[in-house]
């Protein structure tokens, strides 16, 4: 009645033939889903996502496609797909696979020939990506392989006390690095303190399993091929690294610089070889007196397939230095071509 205040009467609904009210049912949604009842066609999306992906697709809500199943552990990646309804848009978060490079440079090194009686450990870091992959465990001499950290020590050194070396530590370095002088290296050794020195300067490179040889046998520190990868990533990679700008491309310098005839090693995993100009590198060796066996090291950074990494190869027991050396090289290359069978591009995913 027009004017009348209060509750509106409640309207009945007409009866049916049969005496009872007629009801209009309501379509029930789904539990736990919040959406409109009317189904979302997932042809197009399903058209445009990877296999992997399709498989587990379970549901449409609010315009979004859920996975309906957990994916692996991999790399994470959300792509939006547009379901050109009502301008609304379907995510699917898809999952890269993760891949496992130490398997693959396992599965490498399964080919390089290991002489009897022989050990080598090798790893690789891709500078780019900080893709990386090990092989092999346990410490071993480093022979001239750490000049690279007694320089490293030296210019820490330097830096600390603000001043630059002098034109005879400068030349006993250029001696050390480039034509792998010892009297110039245990110049240098004395002048870092030795051991303690050496070991007092690896604490804030990183080198956390490397240990100073005792007194004057600077070619008897021990190493890991990681931590020989974590020297070569304070010299060939800016960020966090504990040397200034103007020492680490003066090393770099010094690597690429090394004489004929020790060029070899992480070389031959280069463009165009050790004849190439793709490397920057410091070799060891060392014929130990107790077994006659060789000590062979190699480390560097490479250019290959026009991505550059860090490589590092340490190894014991050859009868012959040509024998360590054919070891070195071949470990290399299999470090290498890890992320060469990545993607078939050299491109670390």
């Amino acid at each position: 009645m027009p004017g009348r205040c209060g509750p509106r009467p409640r309207r009945r609904a007409p009866r049916s033939a049969g005496g009872r009210r007629s009801r209009r049912r309501r379509r029930r949604r789904s539990p736990g889903c919040s959406c409109s009842p009317r189904s979302l066609s997932l042809s197009g999306v399903a058209g445009r996502l990877s296999s992997a992906s399709r498989g587990t697709l379970g549901g449409a809500c609010r315009g979004r496609v859920r996975a309906g199943a957990r994916a692996p552990p991999g790399r994470r990646r959300r792509i939006v797909v547009g379901l050109g309804t009502r301008g609304r848009e379907a995510s699917v978060e898809t999952v890269e696979p993760v891949v496992d490079r130490d398997a693959l440079l396992a599965g490498a090194m399964a080919s390089v020939t290991v002489p009897d009686g022989a050990e080598v450990s090798v790893a690789v870091l891709d500078t780019g990506t900080g893709g990386a992959a090990a092989y092999g465990t346990g410490l071993f001499d480093t022979a001239s392989i750490v000049k690279v950290d007694v320089l490293a020590a030296l210019l820490l050194r330097a830096e600390d006390a603000g001043r630059s070396l002098t034109a005879a530590e400068r030349a006993y370095a250029a001696a050390m690095i480039g034509q792998s002088d010892n009297d110039a290296t245990s110049a240098l050794w004395r002048t870092i303190g030795e051991a303690g020195g050496l070991d007092s300067a690896n604490e804030r490179l990183g080198l956390t399993e490397t240990s100073g040889g005792e007194g004057p046998l600077w070619g008897l520190t021990r190493t890991t091929a990681a931590d020989q990868i974590a020297l070569l990533r304070q010299v060939f990679v800016a960020d966090g690294s504990a040397l200034g700008a103007s020492a680490r491309a003066w090393v770099r310098e010094l690597m690429e610089s090394v004489v004929d005839g020790q060029r070899w090693g992480v070389s031959a995993a280069a463009d165009g070889g050790a004849d190439g100009s793709a490397w920057a590198l410091k070799n060891g060796w060392l014929r130990r007196g107790t077994t006659g066996l060789w000590v062979v090291n190699s480390i560097g950074r490479v250019s290959a397939d026009g991505r550059e990494r860090l490589v590092a190869v340490v190894s014991r027991g050859s009868a012959t230095r040509e024998e360590g050396i054919a070891l070195t090289e071949a470990a290399a290359r299999a470090a290498v071509s890890v992320f060469a069978r990545t993607d078939g591009s050299g491109a670390a995913q």
